[in-house]
């Protein structure tokens, strides 16, 4: 899965938005404000940093060199996965779902109610 394609599936998730941030050099989605996913190149390698509850992060990092402690994050609960290395998609897909999920669960619960109704994220932010 390359970034292309990393930004199109967390696009999909209710009320994601995407956005460039050039101080970062790296894209960002977001769901109502808060980032759940940052895409960009570490070491000149194609990555994506996800939120992750932190037991699964250590452990995923045990089991896949291309994953590593979230880039300039709390490594406790970030995780960096490396997308030209050997994961699967699914593997990248299913990390993303988590961390859009992490986020979205710390929000308001109002604004937890207005996602689920379709309201504009911009809006609820």
């Amino acid at each position: 899965m390359d970034l292309q394609g990393c930004i199109e599936y967390c696009l999909t998730k209710t009320g994601s938005v995407h956005d460039y941030q050039p101080l970062w050099e790296a894209d960002r989605v977001k769901v109502a404000g808060k980032i759940f996913a940052i895409l960009g190149e570490l070491n000149g390698r194609p990555s994506i940093t996800l939120k992750c509850p932190p037991a699964l992060a250590e452990r995923l990092r045990d089991e896949h060199q291309d994953i590593i402690p979230g880039y300039h994050l709390n490594k406790a609960l970030w995780n960096t996965l490396f997308l030209n290395g050997k994961l699967d998609e699914t593997l990248i897909k299913n990390m993303i779902d988590i961390s859009y999920q992490e986020v979205r669960n710390l929000l308001p619960a109002y604004v937890r109610k207005a996602l689920l109704a379709g309201e504009n994220p911009q809006a609820i932010k």
